[in-house]
């Protein structure tokens, strides 16, 4: 099969699995319209929700058969085109570990001021310039309680922090048991953190869900945290909350607009600690992602499709 992967901005895709026997091509820059290049090809690998594979491009790949996605859940995709247009959708597996991990990356980050100092140090700037926030005693407040909020909720715990959680369904019976309050509302919840982190699925109930009442209801002091889905937090809403210090700052490893443009006023805010899209990049993540990949693609081949989605 002719396969082309997507986005493989470290161009390790090739040295994760053992292609062999494959016809496969590796595009390493984001393409906004990846159809000139996918014109002959009849599987394509994707990494997350970085193309969008809409009816309309899909009319336009006739030679496509399969479509990989790495994880099991991509929204990115249409499902329905996909079949009506007779392409086979599969995915990998996916880790919970990075995306906990980079979540107390930015809020330590951000609690410590770390990239200040850390400049500072390089540039023979001030010897201690800033005063960090302590986290034991703080409240952490966590918008979702799945399996990355309860991870999430375990580390504050570790670190002496008091975790309330909040998603519309739910209830005190799921959080108690680790330790954690139920907060009544979103606003509720926002009023009390000290750091409040989002970790809901993207969906019509929770698109714009953090908007501009939200933010008012958090401290001056507070941080926030978005390592979910960038629209879940009104982008408007955000940059001003932050142009104007209305919160202490955010960190943030998901965008609207991905890669995020140089002249996106994001970029020049100081209380902002920003990373690319990073929560799934590690290396046991990308073994898992093209490892699978390859497994998809054989099996698919072999007339047995595996984790298959359409």
């Amino acid at each position: 099969m002719r396969c082309v992967v997507l986005d493989d901005y470290q161009g390790v895709a090739l040295a994760n699995a053992d292609w062999s026997g494959l016809d496969v091509r590796v595009l390493r820059e984001h393409l906004d319209d990846p159809a000139p290049e996918l014109a002959d090809a009849e599987c394509v690998v994707v990494m997350r929700e970085r193309t969008p594979f809409t009816a309309e491009l899909f009319a336009r790949l006739p030679e496509l058969r399969l479509l990989v996605t790495s994880g099991m859940r991509n929204a990115s995709i249409d499902l329905a085109a996909a079949q009506e247009h007779g392409v086979t959708v599969c995915g990998t597996g996916s880790l919970k570990t990075p995306p906990t991990e980079l979540t107390w990356a930015l809020i330590l980050g951000l609690a410590r001021h770390l990239v200040a100092e850390n400049a500072a140090f390089h540039q023979g700037g001030p010897w201690q310039s800033t005063v960090g926030v302590d986290l034991a005693g703080r409240t952490l407040g966590l918008l979702g309680f799945g399996h990355l909020g309860r991870a999430v909720a375990r580390v504050g715990r570790a670190f002496g922090m008091d975790v309330v959680a909040w998603s519309p369904n739910l209830t005190a019976e799921r959080v108690e048991p680790e330790g954690v309050r139920l907060a009544p509302g979103l606003h509720d919840l926002l009023a009390q953190s000290d750091f409040a982190s989002v970790h809901l699925v993207l969906g019509d109930r929770t698109r714009g869900l953090v908007d501009a009442a939200a933010l008012a209801c958090m401290k001056p002091s507070a941080f926030l945290v978005n390592t979910s889905r960038a629209p879940i937090v009104d982008a408007a809403a955000l940059l001003e909350a932050l142009r104007e210090n209305k919160i202490a700052g955010a960190g943030l490893d998901v965008f609207e607009v991905e890669p995020l443009p140089l002249t996106d006023e994001l970029r020049t805010l100081p209380n902002v600690l920003a990373t690319p899209h990073l929560g799934y990049v590690t290396e046991s993540n990308y073994r898992t992602y093209f490892r699978e990949a390859v497994e998809d693609i054989r099996a698919f081949a072999e007339g047995r499709p595996v984790r298959r989605l359409a």
